[in-house]
């Protein structure tokens, strides 16, 4: 008697788990090549091979320095910041249990705003100079960070305990979270409104998005802060996955759930907030790239998180490219790219069917 085709367990556990594994090798491999293409386009196209040789300092002079000094900073910036908002949306929705769960759908990209504006506007963080990364620059980035980063978690705060105290449903934290956007959005337009002429071009040109503005001060911080919240998230896949299964399933397993929300949520703000001070507000991509990758590889944190963080470098590196190249030389700040790509293709998502909670 045969056996029925796909009737083994065992076989299909290990096919799926190529499937996911070919997946992370894939979205790797296409990082490397959009970051070799990024390199070698600009104002001065450089061949791969050129961009490759000016990388690793086997180059003519000219190609290192426009490769090292100029276009690498911007390219490392997006991969840190599409991988950190990608991973940080994930996060939302598998601890808030909430598939539209996103740094901007709950406020918490808004509140990272005003607080931004706070520090430019009332604690004189912001002017406007001539310089090697741009022409608008944050005269201290560590304090609008910290602004930025104490706003979002009051709106945070806000949604985690409406959820621990009042057991709010998924579409009311959501409420909840456009609430929030909404009078963070009102503060920052308060802001605006008594801001001089220089600082209301600081914050309108900080607000716009994008990878050029940083040097490799600020990269290294969003590094210090990004990769030991990815090694977090991806090390806490399991406790996850206990979650999604709903809080009891979580705390019959030893998981600390409310414990596990908070610094899900704390972690992911941190990145957030973090990475939107130095780059501006940059939209869908914690929202979108979460939903792309479990459409393909499932539902499972330990592979979801470091999928998706890979994605969203993906994502962004290349709509960063497109941004700066699309109607050279002007150079279209990459948030506006990724809000126009980014908002049909949540629509076409959601069209298609609900994601499996």
């Amino acid at each position: 008697m045969k056996k029925d085709e796909g009737s083994d367990p065992l076989e299909a556990y290990q096919k799926e788990a190529y499937r996911k594994w070919a997946f992370l090798a894939i979205t790797f491999i296409l990082l490397i090549i959009a970051v070799l293409v990024s390199l070698s386009i600009g104002s001065s196209d450089l061949t791969i091979m050129e961009a490759f040789k000016g990388l690793i300092g086997r180059g003519d002079e000219v190609s290192e320095t426009i490769v090292r000094n100029i276009r690498l900073p911007r390219v490392v910036t997006a991969i840190i910041a599409g991988a950190g908002l990608a991973a940080a949306g994930a996060t939302m929705q598998t601890v808030l249990r909430n598939p539209i769960g996103s740094p901007v759908t709950l406020g918490i990209s808004q509140a990272a705003a005003f607080g931004a504006a706070f520090a430019v506007v009332v604690l004189g963080a912001g002017t406007v100079h001539s310089g090697m990364v741009d022409a608008v620059v944050n005269d201290n980035i560590y304090l609008v960070s910290l602004c930025a980063f104490a706003a979002s978690m009051i709106s945070t705060g806000v949604i985690v305990l409406l959820a621990r105290f009042k057991r709010a449903s998924p579409e009311s934290m959501i409420l909840t979270g456009v609430a929030m956007g909404s009078l963070a959005t009102a503060g920052t337009t308060a802001m605006e409104y008594f801001a001089d002429d220089v600082q209301l071009s600081s914050i309108i040109f900080w607000t716009f998005g994008d990878m050029g503005r940083t040097g490799w001060e600020e990269v290294f911080l969003m590094l210090a802060v990004t990769l030991p919240a990815l090694i977090y998230f991806t090390w806490n896949g399991w406790r996850y996955n206990a979650l999604d299964s709903g809080d009891e399933t979580a705390k019959s397993l030893g998981v600390n759930t409310e414990r596990l929300r908070l610094l899900g949520m704390g972690t992911a703000s941190l990145v957030t907030a973090l990475i939107i001070s130095f780059v501006g507000i940059i939209g869908f991509i914690g929202l979108v790239v979460p939903h792309i990758v479990r459409k393909v590889i499932g539902t499972d944190q330990r592979f979801l998180l470091p999928a998706s963080a890979l994605a969203g470098a993906v994502l962004l590196l290349i709509s960063d490219t497109v941004a700066r190249t699309i109607i050279s030389p002007v150079v279209l700040p990459v948030g506006i790219l990724t809000s126009f790509i980014g908002a049909p293709l949540f629509i076409y998502l959601v069209v298609r069917g609900k994601e499996h909670w």
